[in-house]
């Protein structure tokens, strides 16, 4: 059973709208001086990750991404989502460790990721896996409220603690087994999966709405696993796709 925070956590009073590039949001919104390094540092990344997108077309059937997602990263803050020793890394498209065995995933994964879930203004989201919280900031920017579970309470609290100092309304932390999802807030319009089980745990397809999709790394441990984007059609039917090879930290039970 999972125990909720105290807390609930989530977005910002305006969420990101789907600008025409990035480039349009970094002339409206150019933040404080004092932020200037890491802002510009962010709008780099933004670069690379439309890069990556690019060069890997051949897998993701994607050249770009969505306006609305590219924006949410353009406007995230990754160096809170990183511990202290390691905020000089933060624009960096790679994974950083943050503790307890855990990372926080590469910015092109997590943009990728958001764009494969085919989220939208009023979407209910759930996430698998919080983390340090960044993913579920860049859902929140864009969707309607995100719910998100940590099954390592020191992560999932000060994930909760970091997006509420970061002003974030919309998104919902608890403490648990994410095998078991979330079932008091289903159906969920899009389902995402930061960490690797060996299966698609059956009761994440069952909270899916009709129409709605997981994106899940599914794979051995330690090994190269395949991001897979899980469909269900109004029957209940699901059809699964394979894009891109990858490899996340393995999926965590309670014992």
């Amino acid at each position: 059973m999972s125990r909720k925070l105290s807390r609930k956590v989530a977005a910002r009073s305006g969420r990101c709208a789907a600008f025409s590039r990035w480039i349009f949001l970094a002339l409206l919104a150019a933040p404080a001086c004092s932020q200037t390094t890491f802002y510009d540092l962010r709008l780099q990344m933004v670069a690379e990750i439309e890069r990556e997108v690019r060069d890997t077309r051949e897998y993701t059937g994607r050249a770009a991404l969505d306006d609305a997602v590219i924006a949410a990263i353009a406007q995230v803050p990754r160096q809170e989502f990183v511990p202290l020793a390691q905020r000089h890394l933060s624009y960096l498209n790679q994974p950083l460790a943050i503790g307890a065995g855990q990372t926080i995933s590469q910015p092109y994964i997590v943009a990728l990721m958001t764009d494969l879930a085919n989220v939208k203004a009023t979407s209910i989201v759930l996430e698998i896996g919080t983390g340090s919280g960044y993913q579920a900031a860049i859902l929140a920017e864009i969707v309607e409220h995100v719910y998100t579970i940590e099954i390592i309470e020191s992560l999932g609290r000060q994930a909760s603690n970091t997006l509420a100092r970061l002003g974030y309304e919309n998104v919902t932390v608890e403490i648990g087994d994410g095998y078991r999802g979330m079932p008091q807030f289903a159906p969920f319009d899009a389902i995402i999966v930061t960490a690797a089980p060996d299966h698609v745990p059956e009761p994440l397809i069952q909270q899916l709405r009709s129409g709605g999709r997981l994106v899940i790394p599914v794979g051995p441990a330690g090994a190269v696993q395949s991001l897979q984007v899980l469909q269900k059609d109004a029957a209940g039917r699901i059809d699964r796709t394979d894009m891109i090879p990858v490899r996340f930290v393995p999926f965590t039970r309670d014992n």
